[in-house]
């Protein structure tokens, strides 16, 4: 096949064209480095400076293109950050989340699980429960956030993190308790006893231990008595007094179950 002058110009300029777009995307320009190493910490220090779409694209290129490198999987960690510093904490929990069931060994995995817990513990509602009533506040990422802490908790029993993460979760149960307690006060100011023990018994049976659980305990065998439910009133006044027995509800509750004996 004979190619005309003119041909040859054309393809030169073509593939010196091609020469420039891979260039520029792969790093010869200076844009990245020569390595994974180079990329990684490039994202890092756009990352420091809040950057956030100049890192995300040093992390995802060094993702793709030095995939099987230990940087490929810090740059899914750090992109994770990313997307928490901006509070995107929903993308975040789940990027951590992602992260943890993909990497389960890795170094960095119990700052992840961490990390997924305070994501969801940030996206739910303030623990200030006046504004609006707790009966109408979606806990569901309290719920979440409960559940990811109390997993890090226990799988992750030596991590730098878990005193945080202990703080959070005992916070989280409270506000979860105090949304039972809240909800067991609408059924029983309106009479509806059976609703009002059903959600007592939660408080109690889900979060053990909570400050709610006394008052819950001793509402709990109110609630049972209004139903005519004597032995399980009986077992919530006996464990107000054998699990609580400085709490200043104990002489009324002994003093109750001995009447129902």
């Amino acid at each position: 096949m004979h190619v005309t002058p003119s041909w040859r110009r054309t393809i030169a300029l073509l593939l010196l064209a091609l020469g420039a777009c891979a260039h520029g995307a792969f790093g010869g320009d200076g844009k990245y480095g020569k390595n994974a190493e180079e990329d990684y910490r490039a994202g890092m220090e756009e990352l420091r400076t809040h950057n956030y779409v100049e890192a995300a694209r040093y992390f995802e290129h060094v993702k793709t293109k030095y995939p099987f490198s230990k940087y490929a999987a810090l740059a899914e960690l750090r992109l994770a950050d990313a997307k928490f510093d901006q509070d995107h904490m929903i993308e975040a929990a789940d990027a951590y989340q992602q992260f943890v069931k993909l990497h389960p060994n890795h170094e960095e995995a119990d700052y992840a699980a961490y990390r997924a817990g305070l994501a969801h513990w940030k996206e739910g509602p303030s623990d200030f429960f006046l504004f609006p009533p707790p009966a109408e506040k979606d806990l569901t990422q309290v719920r979440d956030a409960a559940k990811e802490l109390a997993s890090f908790v226990q799988k992750y029993p030596t991590s730098k993190y878990r005193p945080e993460a202990e703080k959070l979760l005992e916070r989280a149960r409270g506000l979860l308790a105090d949304h039972e307690w809240f909800v067991a006060e609408y059924y029983a100011k309106r009479g509806h006893w059976t609703g009002a023990a059903g959600r007592l018994e939660g408080l109690v049976r889900d979060y053990p231990g909570s400050p709610r659980e006394p008052e819950a305990l001793y509402a709990l065998a109110q609630a049972y008595l209004k139903v005519d439910e004597k032995f399980r009133a009986q077992q919530a006044l006996q464990q107000l007094i054998v699990k609580h027995p400085q709490d200043p509800r104990r002489a009324e509750a002994e003093k109750l179950l001995a009447s129902l004996r």
